[in-house]
């Protein structure tokens, strides 16, 4: 323990040793560590006191920026004990000054601002203008920035106020610390995503054998690498791409066919396959669709369609230049398109499934449902952690990820009093879609309870739905005017800033009502400790919806593990109802109460939920106490 910070608590000391063993070992370990159990400061205690002195650096990865800054509080207090660097990144998107000031290039991914800031350098250092924030940077003076980084430990928002005051680019300052960082703070996509990586590293100068990679809430990484992988293709873009053959030509891409003609025979092929396919939000598709249909509507055969797909992109680089030339984001619609139909046509039709989606704006996607092709990378690092307060069952993360049996497992439980918490479900209502179908009163009594509840407990309340449709439904049939106080929303959506104004009025209310879903970000990465929430209402059990995608994805987990149903319907439903009820104790004082409005709730004992028919009486009988308590303390 001589790099962790604090006096440990119950548990602690085995953490950072398990971490430490791990990483020396050169293994990897998967963990589900409750609130309170400091996974934070255990984590990077354990793999700077395992890796350090042998050179080895540590890429922490996280979802938020609230967890980054988390991860840079503990470097700092560490830092007390050992000097060490620890950098925060962040996107081109979210630090490029220019960005800031154009809404095209505040739009662009990854690669299209590597693109565009690399024209900006070429053409500072050519003495041809370029990024006034890059040729500031080029003038910074020696190890000035470094020491001063060395010496403060900031996080990126103080790190970019510091480069704003030398007029200097944000982006190129941090990665120009990065080759003497001992930890890296970092979104995930700089590790899963194949060129942002191998740049990472280049830039890091870090082989991948000799990363230590700490993943956060990595309850999120499956279905995060399964979007990583997954392409699409939509209306939108061919209408884009309709603007962009006006501004740039209408090139042949194929004797006697423009690439007018193939964006219009492709939003045909996916309007037709909206009509004819869908199923509720989505439709499988066959797997030939395009290919086939663009086969007959040409009369061309598979080879010719792939020279035509390779023209399309190469026309799409040239317009991607001329974009690039003329100071503009980067971005050809031919370039996507052609590239979508290459991916259509090649992938591993064992590890894909092919949909189509519908709404305002039609699409056809390739689905990955196998998140093991883009973890693969974390097999070749030195080794690798994996914590999430709600990992259970931890065999379907680490099946799911491809890490293999060898993987270490272990859990941590939250160190808070048990009594400070209820947990208790309502035995006569239920969501199950068979019961409200038979009884369309089912709804009116939750509507019933949640404003029963609200109103006579006074209490700070977060109401969790399964979805927006349920949450404007029951805001439709009138819940706001039951509730006799404010009802503050998470609407679909909604920016960063709005959202955060949001939850700072309900925090600083009294007996205010926050109305939010399971698996958004109020459910899952904030914080309401001591009395900012006190009573979560759970309403229904949030099984996935029986979606194609959803469907294909529990026939390949049971061909592949013999456990589709477990893998792809209990799981994620257990962790983003434990993530929701992890809200309300966030510390050893807090006390709050849970009630799940579904009688199914039974048959999920990881909850911990007692039956009860008479919600209202314990809910007052465990404030009550907690006043007494509160009091002889």
């Amino acid at each position: 323990m001589r790099l962790f910070p604090y006096e440990p608590r119950p548990q602690q000391e085995d953490f950072v040793s398990l971490v430490r063993e791990t990483v020396a070992g050169s293994a990897h370990l998967v963990l589900e560590s409750g609130t309170g159990t400091g996974k934070t400061v255990c984590s990077l205690a354990g793999a700077l006191e395992a890796g350090i002195d042998e050179g080895r650096r540590i890429i922490y990865l996280t979802r938020t920026k609230s967890q980054q800054r988390q991860v840079i509080l503990e470097a700092r207090r560490i830092s007390t004990l050992r000097p060490l660097l620890a950098v925060g990144v962040q996107g081109r998107n979210s630090t490029c000054p220019l960005a800031a000031k154009d809404e095209e290039l505040s739009k662009g991914n990854s690669e299209e601002l590597s693109r565009y800031c690399g024209e900006q350098k070429r053409k500072a250092l050519a003495g041809e203008g370029g990024c006034e924030h890059y040729r500031a940077f080029l003038s910074l003076e020696g190890d000035e920035l470094l020491e001063l980084c060395r010496e403060r430990l900031p996080q990126v928002e103080e790190f970019a106020g510091l480069c704003a005051e030398l007029g200097a680019c944000p982006y190129e300052a941090m990665k120009s610390l990065l080759p003497q960082a001992d930890i890296v703070v970092a979104p995930y996509n700089y590790f899963f995503v194949p060129f942002i990586r191998d740049r990472f590293l280049h830039w890091m100068n870090c082989p991948m054998e000799e990363a230590i990679v700490i993943i956060d809430e990595a309850h999120n990484l499956p279905d995060y690498l399964r979007d990583v992988q997954t392409t699409s293709l939509s209306c939108h873009h061919l209408k884009m791409m309709r603007a962009e053959l006006e501004e740039f030509g209408d090139p042949e891409v194929m004797n006697g066919v423009s690439a007018m003609d193939v964006a219009d025979i492709v939003e045909e092929l996916i309007v037709e396959a909206a009509d004819e396919h869908l199923r509720d939000e989505d439709g499988l598709i066959p797997p030939d669709l395009l290919t086939s249909g663009l086969m007959m509507e040409l009369r061309s055969s598979s080879v010719s369609l792939e020279r035509m797909y390779r023209s399309l992109c190469e026309h799409g680089e040239l317009v991607r230049e001329a974009r690039k030339d003329n100071g503009r984001l980067p971005r050809s619609y031919m370039l996507i398109l052609g590239s979508f139909l290459l991916s259509f046509a090649s992938l591993d039709e064992r590890h894909y499934v092919k949909v189509v989606t519908g709404g305002d704006n039609p699409s056809i996607q390739c689905y990955c449902l196998d998140p093991a092709l883009a973890a693969e990378p974390l097999l070749n690092c030195r080794s690798s952690i994996h914590m999430s307060g709600t990992l259970d069952p931890i065999t379907e993360y680490r099946d799911s990820l491809g890490l293999g049996e060898g993987a270490r497992a272990r859990y941590f439980k939250s160190p808070f009093p048990p009594e400070n918490r209820l947990v208790l479900h309502d035995q006569e209502v239920t969501t199950k879609y068979e019961a409200l179908q038979r009884d369309r009163g089912i709804t009116q009594r939750i509507q019933d309870r949640i404003a029963e509840v609200c109103n006579q407990v006074r209490r700070n309340a977060a109401v969790f739905f399964p979805s927006y449709q349920m949450m404007d439904r029951f805001i439709r049939d009138g819940i706001l005017e039951r509730i006799d106080a404010e009802v503050h929303i998470e609407r679909r959506g909604m920016a960063q800033a709005e959202l955060m104004d949001t939850v700072e009025r309900f925090r600083r209310a009294e007996g205010d009502v926050l109305f939010a879903v399971y698996g958004g970000r109020i459910s899952e990465g904030l914080d309401f400790p001591d009395s900012d929430l006190e009573m979560a209402l759970l309403v229904g059990i949030p099984y996935p919806r029986p979606s194609a995608r959803n469907q294909a994805l529990l026939a390949y987990y049971d061909m592949k593990f013999g456990k589709g149903w477990d893998y792809v319907m209990r799981a994620p439903t257990l962790r983003r109802m434990r993530q929701a009820m992890g809200r309300v104790i966030r510390s050893e004082r807090d006390r709050g109460v849970i009630v799940i409005l579904d009688s199914r709730a039974a048959s999920l004992p990881q909850l911990q939920s007692s039956p009860s028919d008479d919600i209202l009486g314990e809910l007052q009988r465990f404030f009550a106490a907690a006043k007494v308590n509160n009091r002889a303390i």
